[in-house]
């Protein structure tokens, strides 16, 4: 654990950067700082890590204040992850990636062996080895930065702003690998960021700051969208913080119907037998099962069907394991208002109304109300 306890840090012209914070930032999970511009989430990160020196209170590291030891020491025992990676230019892939072994004594074909067997971890191909970062793109990039920074191991990761250099893609795709990397490896990893929405999707626990570096709220995410604790976390976290809370509700109790759906080589009688009353369209798949789009019953030609003329189906989601944000979004994205959902091989597996999915969503909200009655 790391332990923050009334920790300030004022400069010598009197701006205070931090204020009287205080956090216990739990064991082997995700911490993620959040907040506005100036808000002291980056000096709150860099004094871990004594970069910058506190002026008041201590930090702690399993009960040990972090002063006590050589700061050299104390670095190494943390992965420290940036913006743009931070990659030494003249250096290759897997060097740079050997980095603090190399520093810590370790042979250069051990700390390269471990610079190897890391890439493939955070998914760079082995053929990048031997490049230089130039020659990288900028997700591969901040994955070479991620990989530096577990190259010895340390039980603790700092990791400041990482991806915010990157498109929403390759960002996208940065979240999944270091979700995946930390239930592989459960590190204690402190995590800024201004996007709220990174913070949701990341964080075990979620540090609200306010400018001044005062802490406004500390909770896990689905508790910071449920119960906002003032009207500044309220407004930080926007208008559609309904929305976000919907990534917390599974999709899994959804009442998926499988008469709409017809295969694109349909008789005229399994149309006719897939035509339901109150649907006015049926989901057209193809051979194998997946989704081609929508039409109405009258408007498919039996064995035939002009796959031109389909309505598209929005977007899909993977039943029982997406959210029920990601079943409202391909409601709302399909002109039909009905959403797909699909199997692990793209398949689909049943489609559900855009006014099912809002049942199912006044159902989550009922049993969580803090007067709602525990089931068995």
């Amino acid at each position: 654990m790391i332990r923050i306890d009334s920790v300030t840090k004022r400069y010598p012209d009197g701006t205070v950067a931090v204020d009287r914070l205080s956090l216990d930032i739990p064991d082997r999970s995700i911490t993620v700082l959040v907040g506005p511009s100036g808000c002291g989430k980056t000096t709150t990160l860099r004094m871990i890590n004594r970069m910058v020196d506190l002026s008041e209170g201590t930090i702690s590291l399993d009960g040990a204040d972090i002063t006590k030891q050589p700061v050299n020491t104390l670095r190494r025992s943390m992965g420290y992850v940036i913006q743009n990676a931070g990659l030494f230019q003249h250096r290759t892939i897997v060097d740079n990636i050997a980095t603090v072994p190399r520093m810590l004594g370790w042979g250069k074909e051990k700390a390269r062996a471990r610079a190897t067997e890391l890439m493939e971890r955070v998914g760079l191909d082995a053929s990048l080895a031997k490049r230089y970062p130039y020659q990288l793109s900028g997700g591969q990039q901040q994955r070479v930065g991620v990989a530096r920074a577990l190259a010895a191991d340390p039980p603790v990761l700092l990791m400041d702003e990482p991806f915010s250099a990157v498109d929403p893609v390759v960002r996208k795709g940065l979240q999944d690998e270091l979700l995946r990397l930390q239930e592989e490896l459960g590190k204690t990893i402190v995590f800024v960021t201004h996007d709220i929405d990174e913070a949701i999707k990341l964080g075990t626990m979620v540090a609200v700051l306010r400018t001044g570096g005062k802490l406004a709220q500390f909770a896990p995410p689905a508790e910071l969208l449920s119960d906002p604790a003032d009207a500044f976390v309220e407004d930080f976290l926007g208008a559609d913080r309904g929305i976000r809370r919907l990534s917390f509700f599974s999709s899994a109790g959804l009442d998926l119907k499988t008469s709409p759906i017809v295969a694109v080589d349909s008789t005229a009688e399994q149309i006719a037998e897939r035509t339901t009353p109150g649907v006015p369209y049926l989901l057209v798949t193809d051979l194998d099962g997946r989704p081609l789009g929508w039409s109405e019953p009258g408007a498919l030609t039996a064995g035939a069907v002009d796959t031109a003329r389909l309505l598209a189906y929005g977007r899909p989601f993977a039943a029982g394991k997406d959210s029920l944000r990601a079943a409202l979004d391909g409601s709302v994205l399909s002109p039909t208002g009905w959403a797909v959902g699909v199997d692990d091989t793209g398949r689909v597996v049943g489609v559900v109304s855009q006014q099912a999915v809002g049942e199912a969503i006044r159902s989550a909200h009922a049993a969580v109300r803090p007067d709602a009655k525990a089931v068995g």
